[in-house]
């Protein structure tokens, strides 16, 4: 492979400011990503009519997606040491373009869930190397810093994609959708080619030397991921026994998967994901905090809006303009609270973090509808603080323990259990909905105001805010424990 735009040599031609060169880089690249995802929702309707689709078949636009991103995380350690940063993004953002185009040209619906399913690889891909680079580019007092940043720039995307994306609905229909990332692809292209290495993490060399790709253990991974999430889905349509075939199918695929990875690395072979990451009680702890706080972060994703909606007859324009300052809180805490962590134990942001998206969930416990809309910006606003003290401070709180040699791994891990995480969250919300909305003899479908549907909407943000406290218990253990003292010590190399 040639040197001539290896790490060392970028780092040469562009001096002290090109580590935030390729941080803005994958920036962009992940935004496009994220957006990708986001964004869609407001596609679905407009979709549905066009194909003729049913609930269910319109759904899997934003099910393939997520399914594919989960997985495809997983590949992401594998490809940066074989074919380096550079051909590792640009392919996805190439993959990522493709899908977008022909997302947005095809007439047929069956292509379109495949361009999704594109672009959902590509996210999965692109997603765990924004950590990787900045644990490894940037010295520890400024990773937080780094973090902050590039949290604010990845939070604008989500948080200004389903407007932008709304009046791209409005004007040009529902396939514009599909090309707005296109503008930013392109944009993460350029920049990949200029300030992207081709080397690997840490400035390795990549290439042939670098193990078989675990094909075995990405399938398992992928079956158990497939029927973790069906089999949720079924759970919420009432479909008990298939629901209870498919989970069970899912449990045994972990073990099964577990069992093969401690067997590939017993062999001396490369696994899929190193299980010596969990060995870090910090990381490990932060893995459950991230499965827990994905959980409930897309969960209330999904339960807000129907809220206030179904249960507080509010109308879009209106939680439109409960969720604005929400974002705009978010968008300036995540980089206050980056500075914090180059100088705070992380493992207190965090906790403040989760104990203020608690406190947030249980306030909407006591919210009905003779409240002022000024409380329930304010309840959501608190939400969003916590948040934001989550976001920057978990990934550096979880990774900086392990090995250099790892960091790649544990991104990869994290990421994809926060995505688990999060997809389990929006089926979960959905099944405590109904199942406490049956409980009280209530209905969403019901028109008018009804006491015994705000009941089992707050029950169910109860159950959120109960998940942020026991994920307290963890984030607690992301303490690092003090170096054992020694009667003498080596310099560093």
């Amino acid at each position: 492979m040639s040197s001539i735009d290896s790490l060392a040599v970028l780092k040469e031609r562009y001096g002290e400011r090109y580590r935030w060169l390729l941080l803005l880089s994958v920036m962009v690249g992940t935004m496009a990503s994220i957006m990708s995802s986001t964004v869609v929702n407001v596609a679905i309707p407009g979709m549905s009519q066009h194909f003729a689709l049913g609930q269910e078949r319109a759904q899997w636009v934003s099910s393939g997606f997520m399914m594919a991103t989960a997985v495809a995380m997983l590949t992401t350690p594998w490809l940066l040491g074989r074919y380096g940063y550079r051909s590792t993004y640009a392919g996805a953002m190439l993959l990522l373009l493709v899908g977008g185009v022909v997302g947005g040209s095809t007439q047929q619906f069956d292509w379109v869930l495949v361009a999704r399913v594109a672009e959902g690889l590509a996210a999965g891909v692109v997603q765990p190397i924004p950590a990787v680079i900045i644990l490894h580019a940037f010295l520890p007092h400024e990773q937080g810093r780094a973090s902050g940043i590039f949290g604010m720039g990845v939070v604008l995307a989500p948080a200004l994609g389903p407007s932008v994306g709304g009046l791209l609905v409005d004007w040009w229909g529902w396939r514009s959708i599909f090309f707005m990332v296109v503008p930013l692809c392109l944009a993460s292209l350029w920049l990949a080619y200029r300030f992207v290495p081709v080397t690997g993490p840490g400035g390795v060399s990549a290439g042939r030397h670098v193990a078989a790709l675990d094909w075995r253990g990405l399938l398992l991974g992928a079956i158990g991921t497939l029927c973790l999430l069906n089999g949720l889905v079924m759970l919420h349509n009432g479909l008990t026994v298939q629901s209870g075939a498919l989970l069970g199918m899912a449990f045994v695929a972990l073990l099964v998967f577990v069992w093969w990875q401690r067997r590939q690395a017993a062999r001396g072979d490369k696994p899929l994901m190193d299980l010596r990451i969990f060995q870090y009680r910090p990381f490990a702890m932060g893995s459950v905090v991230a499965f827990i706080y994905g959980t409930a972060l897309f969960g209330s994703t999904y339960l807000l809006p129907v809220f206030m909606q179904v249960g507080l007859s509010l109308s879009a324009s209106h939680v439109g303009a409960i969720m604005l300052p929400a974002g705009l809180v978010l968008a300036t805490t995540i980089p206050l609270v980056g500075r914090m962590a180059d100088r705070q134990p992380t493992h207190r942001l965090v906790m403040m973090g989760l104990a203020l998206m608690a406190l947030s969930f249980i306030l909407m416990v006591w919210v009905r509808q003779e409240m002022s809309l000024w409380v329930l910006v304010v309840f959501t606003v608190i939400g969003r603080i916590g948040l934001g003290f989550v976001l920057p401070s978990l990934n550096l709180g979880a990774m900086r323990p392990l090995e250099k040699s790892l960091i790649s791994q544990g991104s990869s891990a994290i990421s994809f259990l926060r995505t688990l995480g999060g997809a389990a969250g929006v089926g979960l919300c959905g099944i405590v909905l109904e199942w406490r909305l049956a409980a009280h003899g209530a209905s969403l479908h019901t028109t008018g105001h009804s006491t015994e549907r705000l009941a089992a909407f707050g029950e169910s943000f109860l159950m959120l805010g109960v998940l942020c406290l026991l994920a307290l218990v963890a984030a607690w253990q992301l303490r690092v424990p003090p170096a054992p003292a020694t009667t003498s010590s080596l310099p560093a190399s």
